[in-house]
């Protein structure tokens, strides 16, 4: 900026080029501080422009800021053009619901496991009780693995898998006094075996072997205990029957109608819909069953055991989710494409067994 702006009208205070300095002195400050103005401050200016009173940009000033600015100094500074709005984001196409597992899978692996229990079930009834034994020591090498796994509980497999098909075989041969010394001879023989190694968590995993040896063959011996009578193949055949219509129609009708959750906190899937179309579809499947497949049997007895199937297995289902919780598992195993484990097909089929064969025993009989 040149001199001109800071100096008075008519040339007052001038020097010329060949004069020295202007005499400093009171008298001629106070006259110079009179005739100039203060410098006004100009705010930095940002690349779109200034703002207004209320927040709106503002463009730059086209013209000088100062009397001897000239405007190519400070060319104007275009407007910045409004960012146009995003454009809406695409709305989600709605998700079908989902099965969770591979259907395909599971139907096939269900079918083919059909066709081995009913072909052994009619064939060789022996051959039959040879599958349950197996079906039981591969459910306890998955348990006491899990166990291992996820809570360091070392339950001996080896007496509770020759125990457990000892059990089976005992039950099919002396029937439920057999299968309580079995299950007896087997705990002691888990309390015994453990003793072999250190002393730390022998309580804990004992106490799994003997829960173990209950929850998995001991329960399955009623299994075989159905198949001693006259009719044996079809009541295991009815059992099966009302266990797995029963879970297909918690499926399907919970899939389809469910809403209200029946045990959020230990299974978020099943709903109370889903447990009346249990019901309702065990209970048609039992009427069928008891009239025309057990000997002596009557309609309305097989709705009392299509009821008694369907909270038991429902029961059942839930108090393996409860274990699957515990050890933060979503299946026992992976044995069975679509499936899981063998542990997780007989989650309902392990309480049910006792029920089916404690009510037939007094609708028609054990023989």
């Amino acid at each position: 900026m040149n001199d001109s702006s800071w100096g008075a009208p008519g040339g007052i205070g001038r020097r010329g080029p060949h004069q020295g300095p202007a005499p400093a002195g009171p008298a001629d400050d106070r006259h110079h501080a009179a005739q100039t103005r203060p410098m006004p401050i100009v705010p930095d200016v940002p690349a779109g422009g200034f703002q207004d009173g209320h927040g709106r940009g503002a463009a730059h000033q086209s013209g000088p800021l100062f009397r001897d600015e000239t405007p190519h100094e400070h060319p104007q500074e275009p407007m910045s053009s409004p960012t146009p709005p995003p454009p809406p984001a695409p709305t989600a196409p709605r998700q079908k619901k989902s099965a969770g597992r591979d259907l395909g899978a599971a139907i096939g692996v269900g079918v083919g496991l059909g066709a081995v229990i009913v072909a052994s079930l009619f064939i060789w009834k022996p051959a039959f009780v040879g599958v349950i034994a197996v079906a039981v020591v591969v459910g306890l090498w998955e348990l006491t693995s899990r166990l291992q796994e996820r809570k360091a509980i070392k339950a001996p497999l080896v007496p509770l898998a020759v125990g457990g098909a000892a059990m089976v075989v005992a039950g099919y041969v002396r029937g439920p006094e057999g299968a309580w010394v079995a299950m007896a001879l087997t705990a002691l023989a888990v309390l015994v075996w453990r003793m072999t190694e250190p002393p730390e968590g022998y309580l804990k995993d004992v106490t799994a072997g003997v829960f173990a040896a209950f929850y998995v063959p001991f329960l399955a011996t009623f299994v075989a205990m159905l198949l001693t009578a006259d009719d044996g193949p079809q009541r295991v055949l009815t059992f099966l029957i009302l266990t797995v219509v029963s879970d297909t129609g918690a499926y399907a009708v919970g899939w389809r109608f469910g809403k209200h959750k029946l045990a959020p906190r230990i299974s978020p899937g099943k709903t109370r819909e889903g447990l009346v179309g249990a019901v309702a579809f065990a209970m048609a499947a039992g009427a069928l069953c008891m009239e025309f497949m057990i000997d002596d049997g009557s309609w309305w007895q097989g709705l009392l055991l299509g009821l008694a199937v369907a909270a038991s297995a429902t029961l059942g289902d839930l108090g393996e989710s409860m274990i699957k919780r515990d050890l933060g598992i979503k299946d026992m195993g992976t044995l069975l494409p679509g499936h899981g484990g063998i542990m997780d097909r007989l989650d309902s089929l392990l309480p049910t067994a006792p029920v089916v064969w404690l009510l037939l025993a007094l609708f028609v009989g054990t023989s």
